[in-house]
């Protein structure tokens, strides 16, 4: 992994790819996530983004933000469409260029969930991103099975009841040779992991925390510290899988002790969107943090057997 510590070492530090004029709200997840991805992938790189936020906020014709080749698809197909430009580009002998599916929570946990698995299936050789802002913002704010228990939607006017889903999780049991959390409130561990499944050959799946301000009722200044606050109280936790291999990252790695996560309180509180969380519903919050963790726990003691009975 490169370990960027430094902002002054970055290659592309002085270029932006994702341009000025773009149409995304002040704090928004979704702008910060693909500016730090685009930095460590380069300007060969080819995005396929389904029906999203990433879809309308890339300017009005006949100019565009967007300093790279990107394709517009519906909400079903990115990988699908994915799929075809890296056959498309390799057929005509072009392989130096990164096929890379963009897609929201929507397009990827629900709507695109069938030609995700069938890619990673396939194993093609492309990077599919979900920018996770546990809702669809771009239509409206409604839940999807991204949405966490408690949270206000327009579809569930009380919080919504179930649990979230655990996509990096479904996607681990596909045996692809990477799969990675990563969060803009971790711009250096989310670069590191760009530049690492960019030179990784095959199918590469990479889910980011990506606050949303209008959608999370929270001020647009507050994403970066949102997000920071999502790791230090573990309900979010960075880690990669590299061919069946489980390592936690950044901060996380410091949290496999329960006493050194930070109480969620403080993370409710800064989201308008669970001003309606019951007791009952932070008990469920904590129940999945908890589960979560329980998870990585079990990873981490089978990585440690295996590695003894080498």
């Amino acid at each position: 992994m490169t370990n960027m510590k430094d902002l002054k070492t970055l290659p592309y530090k002085d270029r932006e790819f994702f341009l000025q004029g773009n149409a995304t709200c002040a704090g928004c997840g979704l702008d910060l996530s693909l500016r730090w991805a685009l930095k460590a992938l380069g300007p060969k790189t080819v995005i396929v983004s389904p029906a999203s936020c990433l879809n309308v906020v890339t300017g009005v014709w006949p100019k565009g933000a967007p300093d790279f080749p990107m394709i517009n698809m519906v909400f079903a197909g990115a990988a699908s469409a994915a799929t075809g430009v890296y056959h498309g580009l390799k057929a005509r002998g072009i392989e130096d260029y990164t096929v890379v599916a963009y897609a929201g929570d929507g397009g990827t946990t629900d709507i695109g969930l069938q030609a995700l698995s069938g890619a990673a299936e396939r194993g093609t050789n492309i990077i599919y991103v979900c920018y996770d802002n546990e809702a669809y913002m771009n239509t409206g704010v409604q839940r999807s099975s991204s949405t966490p228990v408690g949270a206000i939607t327009t579809t569930t006017y009380y919080g919504k009841v179930q649990q979230k889903k655990n996509l990096p999780g479904i996607m681990s049991m596909h045996n692809i040779p990477y799969v990675a959390t990563a969060s803009v409130g971790d711009p250096l561990d989310l670069y590191d992991k760009f530049k690492k499944a960019k030179d990784i050959k095959g199918f590469k799946y990479i889910h980011i925390y990506a606050p949303c301000p209008p959608g999370w009722r929270s001020p647009s200044e507050k994403s970066v510290e949102i997000a920071k606050m999502a790791i230090d109280n573990g309900m979010w936790i960075l880690y990669e899988i590299e061919n069946g291999f489980f390592r936690l990252t950044g901060k996380s790695k410091r949290l496999t002790d329960p006493k050194k996560r930070k109480p969620i309180e403080e993370y409710i509180k800064s989201q308008g969107r669970f001003r309606l969380v019951k007791k009952e519903q932070m008990e469920k919050l904590e129940q999945y943090r908890e589960l979560m963790w329980n998870q990585v726990s079990k990873e981490l003691l089978f990585q440690q057997m295996d590695e003894k009975s080498r």
